[in-house]
């Protein structure tokens, strides 16, 4: 009998390991499933306050030069227009920093004023390359040129 008891050890070696794996299968698995429940909760966050900046309206500004009604409503609805239009130039994540940037601050900005807060160089060709990225923003009605060289948030041109 010694063969049966030698028999039914390695059977339960190899159930004890399929066992193990599964449990190991299993962590991860919930891991994984954390890690989407983390995201998933992030993106409702995110979807209630935009939906609640949405629903506030307009925002006063500090800048007297600022009219009321630009500001972080306006960019957020221009970028969801951008986003539904495919504008992928737009929802690029360079755009986005600029596009942010005026609409948290809800002032106006010159090009190199810009580049120092985005932490760029202030050279004249980095000037230059974030005066043509504002000028795109221009002509695609996120931005408004208030005065030369004087860029503001402006999504309303575009009926946003």
């Amino acid at each position: 009998m010694p063969s049966l008891l030698g028999a039914l050890d390695a059977k339960e070696s190899e159930c004890r390991a399929r066992v193990a794996e599964l449990r190991k299968r299993i962590a991860d698995i919930s891991e994984a499933v954390s890690q989407a429940e983390a995201e998933l909760s992030r993106l409702q966050i995110t979807r209630e306050t935009v939906k609640q900046v949405l629903a506030d309206g307009p925002v006063a500004t500090r800048d007297a030069s600022v009219s009321v009604g630009s500001g972080p409503v306006d960019a957020a609805v221009a970028l969801l227009a951008a986003e539904a239009a495919g504008d992928v130039t737009v929802i690029s994540p360079d755009y986005q920093r600029i596009i942010a940037l005026f609409a948290t601050s809800g002032s106006a900005w010159r090009c190199k004023d810009v580049c120092v807060e985005l932490g760029l160089q202030t050279g004249a060709c980095h000037v230059e390359g974030m005066r043509s990225k504002l000028k795109r923003l221009v002509e695609r009605g996120i931005l408004a040129e208030t005065a030369p060289g004087l860029f503001r948030v402006d999504g309303r041109e575009s009926g946003w």
